[in-house]
């Protein structure tokens, strides 16, 4: 994976680099994580979903070795909220279902695609899903492959 973003296009974060980048024992791929999301703040092109957020204060304040305090994970979502996000309606919970399905994907994975769609992503930046895979024309990268 090359060191920048990709130039120009929208790119969506799943919670997963999201946490590595507040998440401090996680060494290299905190390391990583924090400098896509700064790229991604500097071009103004980075992108999430209310999912995200969600899913990062449970993570972030329960589930990693050293969890953040309350308030400072709830500063953190104040600030990326500043990307855009995507605010999924009952449709949108519809079409992660058909997407689900379709490519055998957990069904919040298929949200995640979903939200980077409706947002005009051509990447979502994720570890949990097969990188280099094409899901409705957005590509899953992973930031820490090589």
């Amino acid at each position: 994976m090359s060191d920048d973003v990709i130039a120009g296009v929208w790119q969506f974060v799943d919670t997963n680099i999201l946490i590595y980048a507040y998440d401090v024992t996680q060494g290299a791929k905190h390391e990583r994580a924090r400098k896509l999301m700064g790229q991604l703040w500097e071009d103004e092109k980075g992108c999430l979903s209310i999912q995200v957020l969600q899913e990062f204060y449970v993570i972030a304040t329960r589930k990693i070795a050293h969890p953040i305090p309350s308030e400072a994970a709830e500063q953190i979502i104040a600030d990326v909220s500043n990307l855009k996000v995507h605010l999924p309606a009952p449709d949108d919970v519809l079409e992660a279902i058909r997407l689900h399905q379709r490519y055998q994907i957990a069904f919040w994975d298929a949200m995640v695609i979903h939200s980077a769609a409706q947002l005009g992503c051509d990447v979502v930046w994720s570890e949990d899903l097969n990188a280099d895979q094409v899901y409705d024309g957005v590509r899953v990268l992973n930031p820490f492959a090589s």
